[in-house]
Order: C-alpha cells, then structure tokens, then sequence
C-alpha cells in the first residue's frame, strides 16, 4: 500500500496491506504489524502496543479519504478525536507476523464536514481492538493561512537523563516528558529526529506524540518498578501543539475501577489553553528486575 496514503515517510510505519469495498460505507481491509517494531511493543518485547492499534485506526481514515473518497493528497488532515479499546490477552508477539483482518465503517463522505471511521480489527478469529475517529480536511492553501507561520519555530529538545523504565520505555530517546518542579506536570519534551514519531516531518508535535506523553505521564504517576498496560483511550484534540512554546503535561488519577486497574486523565496545556486530553485506562504491571 503506498505510504503517501496513509501521510507516512516510511514503507515500515505503513500497517494497511489491502481494502475491498463491501458494499456502501463497508470497507474490509487487511494489515499486518511486525513481530520487532522499534517503538510500537511492550518493555518486555512479548506484546503489541495499545498505540499501535490507535495508528492503524488513523491510518485507516486517512487511507480510505484519499482513496474512496476523493481527498487529494497534499491536503491536510485536522484530527478531532482518537479512540480505541485493545484486548490484551489477544495482542501477544508470535513467531510471525501478526496478520490483520479489519472491518471499518465510512461516516461520512462529505469532505469539506466531520468525516470518521469505526474499525474492529482481528487476528484470526479474536478481536484484537476496536476503535473510532474524527477528522476533517483541509486544503493545502486554507492550512496556509491557518498555520501562518508556525512553520518556522523549532522544538527545544534537551535531554533529561531520566531513567526510561519510570515512563514505561526502554530507550532513553523514546521519552517525551521532561520533569518540573510538580510530581504529576511535566514539560513536553520530544525528540525531534526520533525515526517514528518524527515520521514524516510537519509543523507542530503530531498527534501520536501526544498520546505517547499521556501514557507516559500514567506511567510515571505509578512510581519506579510498576508500570501500566494501556487497554483504552479516548483521545480528544482541541488545538495544534506549537513547536516554539512550552507545552504542559498534567496526569491526575481517576478512583480505581477495578483490582489491578489504574485509570488516568492527562491534559496538555499550552499558552495558557488546553490542547488535548487523553482519558486512559490499564492493566498495574509490577516490572521484574533482570
């Protein structure tokens, strides 16, 4: 499948490897995600990630605009809403790579309105995740003259030195967060040459990154040698996050649910409004040490 569809730089960030058109709004489509992903696996490298299945929902929407419903390429896509729902026990790494059967329903075929996708996504005969989104677009001269000239801040990137474990990662360039003098408010903090969430460039923090900063902030409000299996996320996006000013990163805990579950809601905050908010729910996993 080509990776301009799907607004990736790289044939290996592209998990969508077909779609048929079963009849009206009903799209059935295949995909496959890699045994050793770089970035999208759990510490331990047994498992898929939650936000693996919230990418192949995005790029669901953004494969079937262009193709099914007459987006040009080159157009721009403004992301309201993300979610999706993954069921742990089915999303272990096997001996090969996990092949994708995904059944997805188009909610509108308007362009210049609200579009978005519902996507159930399944691995044999299991359902691995579902999930939904909303988007609208936006032609290149239009998002000109919305962005101005965002295009020219920088990000300011400084190594932390944190250890990568406390966030629920293993490699240090992974972390997005850097501390404040609040336990539970970071300063968004990403790498700007990082191979996948950098993917494919742009003019503000993409939205992936946000979410990666939401589970990480869950993370980090569990303490040393306890992390969080994401299970659920409801993503909401208000604004662009700016590249030239600082963004604020808020985790505040929700009452447990259940034995065994932590519940979080994270919000980033920038020049004094709120950008996004991220509602996340998971498995306590008590990390082993080797």
């Amino acid at each position: 499948m080509p990776k301009e569809y799907v607004h990736r730089a790289s044939l290996a960030e592209v998990f969508l490897t077909s779609c048929e058109n079963s009849g009206g709004h009903i799209f059935s489509l295949t995909g496959q995600w890699p045994r050793a992903h770089t970035f999208f696996n759990s510490p331990d490298g047994r498992s898929h990630d939650h936000l693996q299945a919230v990418e192949t929902v995005r790029q669901i929407g953004l494969y079937l605009a262009h193709t099914e419903f007459g987006v040009p390429l080159g157009n721009h896509f403004v992301m309201r809403d993300i979610s999706a729902t993954t069921y742990p026990e089915h999303m272990g790494i096997g001996h090969t790579p996990s092949d994708l059967k995904i059944e997805t329903i188009w909610t509108s075929e308007r362009r210049d309105l609200l579009s978005g996708v519902n996507v159930t996504i399944r691995r044999g005969d299991h359902v691995v995740a579902v999930g939904e989104g909303h988007f609208t677009c936006v032609s290149p001269a239009a998002y000109r003259r919305l962005r101005g000239t965002a295009a020219e801040a920088a990000i300011d990137y400084r190594p932390t030195g944190q250890v990568p474990a406390d966030f629920g990662r293993t490699l240090p360039n992974d972390l997005v967060l850097a501390p404040t003098d609040q336990p539970t408010i970071w300063r968004l903090n990403p790498d700007p040459t990082h191979p996948v969430m950098f993917d494919h460039g742009g003019d503000h923090i993409p939205g992936m990154v946000l979410l990666e900063a939401a589970r990480q902030g869950a993370c980090a409000l569990l303490g040393p040698g306890t992390t969080m299996v994401p299970t659920q996320t409801v993503n909401r996006f208000q604004r662009y996050v700016e590249f030239g000013t600082p963004c604020w990163i808020e985790a505040v805990p929700l009452p447990v649910q259940q034995p065994g579950m932590f519940s979080v809601v994270v919000t980033g905050h920038q020049d004094g409004h709120q950008a996004f908010s991220t509602e996340l729910s998971g498995f306590v996993q008590h990390q082993v040490a080797v």
